[in-house]
């Protein structure tokens, strides 16, 4: 042992300690790797430090050229992002194509958005940006001060080096291809109630369908098979157990009608009726419920003859069809909503008014004290 291992009780170092910052040296000559070619050495900025290794500039007109290309990249981001809101506008979803027209154009709008705004983002990094290498040697947590300061020093400069202060064409178009993305969650939230009204506005449009609508003008609305926009007589659908899914005539294809209207029609015989089924609201022993089942929304469509039990699938939700619909098991919080019908001179089935509360999920009807008092498992 050295007189200074049994100094200090350490073995002596064999190569003095590297500083932060620096690059590793050899582990069998000890000597430092050469610098990048072209790299200025930093001598006096890190006191007589030799062959420290610093970014290497681009060239200059190699930049100039890239600078353009990514200011394209970022105004086709912005001009993508405004297709993006506009389509989203533009396109309603009311029908099939209409549908697929917006799921077309919104998703092509925003993967050129995103892909121009990565090209732009990759091009200023790879090809304007200064190249250079650093090694950094693990350090305690808590730095020092004089370490603070150099990696300030550091943020200052790496600023600098990148070419967003000195660049105005790359900042100001970076700064307008982001601009849209702001604007964006503002028209998706207002998308929930596109008329601006308050949010007990919302829920009273929620409460009525163009069942009501239409019955009120004193033009009942038929009731017609789904798929096939078949009307349905009342004599033909005379088998006791039979189940029908069926939507208002004239808006077979209006998805945004359909989400509240679609209903399901159910044969009964007279005595398997139970004191919860509204039989003024029934015709010759059909009964028409709401298909959305009272959960979340799913359609509560699958049917158990022998036991009269509305299934919906997604939760196992299940309504007593002879009983009004009301709820036998699962989370659903109130029964599926009954809708009033008839026949018309000429004995098709229609519907005489609107559902008495509103369709859907519990939560719409805030008012409703059975659906919070078991939402709230059971305490009011």
């Amino acid at each position: 042992m050295t007189d200074n291992e049994h100094e200090t009780g350490q073995p002596e170092r064999r190569t003095p300690p590297r500083v932060i910052g620096t690059p590793l040296s050899d582990p069998l000559t000890g000597s430092l790797p050469e610098p990048l070619p072209g790299a200025e050495t930093a001598g006096d900025d890190h006191d007589g430090d030799p062959a420290v290794p610093r970014a290497v500039p681009q060239d200059e007109r190699k930049a100039r050229k890239a600078e353009k290309i990514a200011a394209l990249c970022f105004m086709l981001t912005f001009a993508a992002l405004v297709a993006f809101l506009v389509a989203y506008v533009r396109f309603q979803v009311g029908g099939l194509s209409a549908t697929g027209a917006s799921h077309i154009a919104l998703g092509g709008a925003l993967t050129l958005a995103l892909l121009a705004l990565a090209s732009g983002i990759v091009i200023w990094v790879r090809q304007i940006m200064p190249k250079y290498e650093m090694v950094q040697q693990r350090h305690p947590m808590a730095s020092s001060a004089d370490v603070r300061a150099e990696i300030a020093a550091t943020f200052v400069s790496g600023a600098a080096e990148s070419g967003i202060v000195k660049r105005r064409l790359l900042r100001r178009t970076l700064l307008l291809a982001a601009a849209p993305l702001g604007l964006a969650p503002l028209v998706l939230l207002r998308d929930l109630d596109s008329t601006g009204a308050p949010v007990a506005q919302l829920h009273k449009r929620l409460a009525h369908t163009v069942w009501g609508e239409k019955a009120k003008e004193g033009k009942p609305l038929r009731l017609v098979v789904e798929g096939t926009g078949q009307p349905i007589r009342a004599a033909d659908f005379n088998s006791p157990g039979g189940i029908l899914s069926v939507v208002p005539e004239g808006y077979e294809h209006d998805l945004n009608v359909l989400a509240k209207a679609t209903v399901i029609l159910i044969k009964f015989r007279p005595e398997e009726f139970k004191p919860g089924t509204n039989l003024n609201w029934t015709h010759d022993g059909i009964v028409a419920y709401s298909k959305i089942c009272t959960h979340v929304g799913c359609p509560a469509a699958l049917y158990e003859q022998t036991t009269h039990h509305i299934l919906c699938p997604c939760h196992q939700s299940t309504f007593d069809a002879a009983d009004g619909a009301k709820v036998v098991f699962g989370p659903a919080a109130r029964p599926l909503p009954q809708l009033p019908i008839g026949v018309d001179e000429q004995g098709y089935l229609i519907a005489l008014g609107d559902f008495p509360t509103p369709v859907g999920p519990s939560y719409w009807e805030r008012g409703d004290a059975e659906a919070r008092v078991r939402e709230n498992g059971g305490h009011s």
